[in-house]
């Protein structure tokens, strides 16, 4: 089956209010696949996916973004990192038994949202909110409030769909710096909320909006894919080795004969030997005199 992961971007015509849709069924797969997560936990990271998603699209930049949840409960992390090209990995980290059912606070405690936004030009940001509504969709619009004073309605969806994992959202927005008739938002929002799991999982984005809306003027711009994507490389991990003292590294290479290094996001493993240590600090030699 083709990749189906796809974000729209739509506008009102007759309101100044903006809407994204997204489904993420097939990345989402790829970041629970070869982890044992229990049940909860691959909703909370379906539900981070969406999130991190539909956040990206609201941001001019290009760059990167990690949208986080962490806490002092049995979820100690669960992260989604993205970028504007909405290439996506994530990773949760247990510290205790999680219970089917488990709701978000259940599971993460007393915990933060945090969003860092990382462009590759200009000033880093992270924004830190509370955990303090019943549902991550409820968390996110309380950031939007606080950071941009933009009303916003997030509407999150995960279930099933042809019999696999499926994860999808939408977001509506009321354009900055124009006078938004806060009834017509709401108007927009009460309509929105109508959208069943199965329609938005399982229908094209043109019928659901078209479902949605049928009495508004709605311009749906062309849409952008979205799509697993790991970072981790031989040669980052190399790079990391090299930051570690040496006497470490030989001590390892000592008892194991090797060095195993795991990717906890995509579940790659990268082998060093003593040759290829000794290659690298032969690189990292030969850099330190070219400086000098």
């Amino acid at each position: 089956m083709a990749h189906q992961d796809q974000m729209h971007r739509y506008l009102f015509e007759n309101h100044a209010v903006r809407g994204e849709l997204v489904t993420v069924s097939d990345t989402w797969q790829e970041i629970i696949s070869g982890h044992d997560y229990p049940q909860p936990v691959q909703q909370v990271l379906g539900e981070l996916l969406v999130a991190t998603s539909l956040l990206t699209a609201t941001l001019k930049f290009d760059g990167d973004i990690t949208v986080q949840l962490q806490g002092d409960g049995p979820l100690a992390l669960a992260v989604i990192n993205g970028n504007n090209r909405q290439e996506m990995r994530g990773v949760a980290r247990l510290q205790g038994d999680i219970a089917e059912g488990s709701s978000l606070k259940e599971m993460v405690g007393n915990g933060y949202l945090v969003i860092t936004i990382s462009p590759l030009e200009g000033e880093r940001y992270q924004g830190v909110v509370g955990l303090e509504g019943e549902t991550l969709a409820e968390c996110l619009e309380d950031y939007f409030m606080r950071s941009e004073q933009l009303p916003t309605r997030l509407f999150i969806r995960t279930g099933e769909n042809a019999g696999k994992p499926g994860a999808g959202g939408i977001l509506l927005q009321v354009l900055p710096a124009e006078d938004a008739d806060p009834e017509d938002f709401n108007h927009l929002a009460t309509l929105t909320e109508t959208i069943e799991t199965e329609e938005l999982l399982g229908l094209p984005a043109n019928d659901v909006l078209w479902r949605l809306y049928h009495q508004e003027e709605v311009t749906v711009y062309d849409p952008q894919g979205v799509r697993f994507h790991c970072t981790c490389s031989q040669e980052r991990c190399g790079e990391v080795l090299r930051t570690l003292p040496e006497e470490e590294v030989d001590q390892i290479l000592s008892e194991d004969g090797k060095i195993d290094m795991h990717c906890d996001y995509c579940g790659s493993h990268y082998i060093f030997d003593a040759v290829d240590i000794a290659a690298i600090r032969k690189d990292s030699t030969a850099g330190n005199d070219q400086v000098h």
